[in-house]
């Protein structure tokens, strides 16, 4: 009778609502050399935009990336991102580099046009460089200042802060293998 108490008061514990069940933490690889990573944001519709540089380092360091192994430059616009990315490459410092811009309707340029020219130049950039570019350069079709779509485009970029962060982590991952492998004479 003890027993069934017994039993019954730890089936009352694990169902109830003062012990919440915790969610499993994702354990992702380690890295066998250090990281470092140049985060480049457009300041163009800075409150939406830095909502991905705040997901992306929290993601990067859930991943086994050090707050402080990434550097935050900040330029105008986006157009203003590629030339960025390239020194930065250049410098050698960085094993990858991220930008994050919002590409919308107005001024001289045409969005269509100028979220083209960036994504074409950040990928001339790391074909050149063998440093990888990361994009979350977002070129949404209607974008009006209002509150309902300032708020919709800063979740929106939450999510791609994390997408970023997991691409760029799995590529250095990749990337890490693949130039092992080519330094063993396996590939």
């Amino acid at each position: 009778m003890n027993q069934m108490l017994q039993e019954a008061e730890v089936s009352e514990l694990k169902n109830s609502p003062e012990t919440p069940d915790r969610p499993v933490v994702p354990t992702h690889p380690r890295f066998t050399k250090p990281q470092r990573i140049a985060f480049v944001q457009a300041s163009w519709h800075r409150e939406v935009v830095e909502e991905c540089r705040i997901a992306f380092l929290g993601e990067i360091e859930a991943r086994g990336i050090a707050r402080a192994q990434v550097d935050l430059f900040e330029v105008p616009g986006s157009f203003e991102i590629p030339l960025h990315a390239q020194l930065l490459a250049k410098t050698r410092r960085y094993t990858a580099i991220v930008a994050a811009g919002l590409v919308v309707d107005g001024g001289i340029y045409r969005h269509e046009f100028v979220a083209d020219t960036v994504i074409k130049a950040l990928m001339d950039v790391q074909l050149r460089t063998e440093v990888p570019v990361f994009s979350a350069v977002l070129t949404p079709q209607q974008f009006h200042e209002s509150a309902v779509h300032v708020e919709f485009f800063r979740k929106h970029f939450v999510i791609k802060g994390v997408e970023v962060a997991e691409a760029c982590a799995s590529t250095l991952h990749s990337l890490e293998r693949l130039r092992g492998q080519v330094a063993a004479g396996i590939v």
